[in-house]
């Protein structure tokens, strides 16, 4: 069953075009609605203001994600050897390749997979190993999967996450990073929050909506991490897109309560979910 969630969500980054949300409370996620068909899509990511997909750092806000970008990368490289993941990792959504180039440096064997073309010329121009198509690659055959804030883009994700699963090794993990519509920063931005990100965020994930994926998905729900530096982040642009200005100190403190609450609820503004593949009996 679906109903009406947010019934007129802006797209602030590129389009202006507004959209809505739609709540399916079977799968407890949220829908944007209408969804750009195949053909527009990408028109969506055209933009030097996606920052993901550059390594600009023009604006303040543009300067405090990059430097705490830097800190992050290393600590989820550090998430990969605290879980005892060694050997070839292949990253979905790999844009600029930063993400790869940090984990090489601590001996894995990084495998990216861009569909953008503006973040793929750069990743290739840092030296980072792309591939063009996932089928390319054996089946049981990757130790860990990443998406760092990917899922959410993919129109066919259920069908992609079955093609993650006959990839990854037995004993492999799929770590996948999302935003959280359940997080007191979404609650208190509602169609400001920028985490929406309509209509490039096609779906908006719940932990027990990741966790039913996981099941459908043959795979075992290990642990979940909150990514804490998000909340501040999505403030900081949430108070852009709600005044027009943006107020660092009330994102800030927004950001900061919005972690507190979630020491309490875990609804922090974003999460990683560890899901790995089961070991052959």
């Amino acid at each position: 069953m679906k109903t009406p969630f947010l019934e007129s969500v802006n797209d602030f980054s590129v389009s202006h075009e507004k959209f809505s949300l739609e709540w399916n409370q079977q799968q407890d996620m949220l829908i944007t609605v209408p969804q750009p068909s195949s053909d527009t899509l990408s028109s969506y990511y055209q933009s030097e203001d996606y920052i993901s997909h550059t390594d600009h750092a023009r604006t303040l806000i543009e300067k405090l994600y990059q430097f705490v970008k830097r800190y992050t990368l290393k600590q989820k490289a550090k998430l990969l050897v605290n879980n005892n993941i060694r050997g070839t990792v292949l990253d979905v959504g790999a844009g600029t390749g930063d993400f790869l180039n940090v984990i090489n440096q601590f001996g894995f064997q990084g495998i990216g997979f861009e569909p953008g073309e503006k973040p793929r010329n750069k990743a290739i121009e840092k030296g980072i190993h792309l591939i063009d198509d996932l089928q390319v690659i054996e089946k049981d055959s990757v130790d860990a999967i990443t998406l760092w804030h990917v899922l959410e883009h993919i129109p066919d994700y259920e069908d992609q996450l079955k093609v993650f699963q006959a990839i990854l090794k037995p004993g492999g993990f799929l770590i996948i990073a999302v935003p959280n519509f359940k997080s007191f920063d979404a609650q208190h931005y509602k169609q400001y929050w920028a985490a929406y990100d309509v209509p490039r965020h096609l779906w908006h994930f719940s932990e027990p909506s990741i966790k039913r994926l996981a099941r459908e998905n043959g795979l075992m729900w290990e642990s979940t991490k909150p990514m804490w530096f998000d909340s501040f982040y999505v403030s900081m642009l949430s108070e852009k897109y709600q005044s027009g200005s943006g107020n660092v100190i009330k994102a800030f403190f927004v950001g900061l309560f919005s972690n507190i609450k979630a020491l309490f609820s875990s609804e922090y503004s974003s999460k990683i979910y560890l899901l790995k593949k089961p070991e052959l009996q």
